[in-house]
């Protein structure tokens, strides 16, 4: 597992949510990571763990390796994959994703 697997494996693991997104929680850069944040802003969600993959080329290409997902946001609720922001959109409107973080 190279050093960036780690990093993400660890993270994902010790933070209880944790986007990776494009931007930040207060400056998202693209549309899809602005409403994910909305979603777990909605979902009560305070202090979001963020990281910003266009901060680090190797981070962007390592978290779509590391969920063999091809997009971003990506969400992880207590180490495990939810996934980008319309699942995050279709959870968060049926209840399951508001239920899910505060388990």
């Amino acid at each position: 597992m190279s050093d960036v697997q780690t990093w993400i494996k660890e993270t994902v693991s010790n933070t209880p949510v944790v986007l990776f997104m494009k931007g930040t929680a207060q400056f998202p850069q693209c549309g899809f990571s602005g409403r994910a944040i909305q979603i777990l802003k909605a979902c009560g969600v305070e202090n979001i763990a963020t990281v910003n993959v266009l901060d680090d080329p190797e981070v962007r290409q390592g978290i779509k390796d590391f969920s063999n997902w091809p997009t971003i946001p990506q969400l992880y609720v207590k180490g495990e994959f939810i996934g980008g922001s319309d699942i995050m959109n279709e959870m968060f409107e049926s209840g399951e994703l508001k239920a899910l973080i505060h388990a």
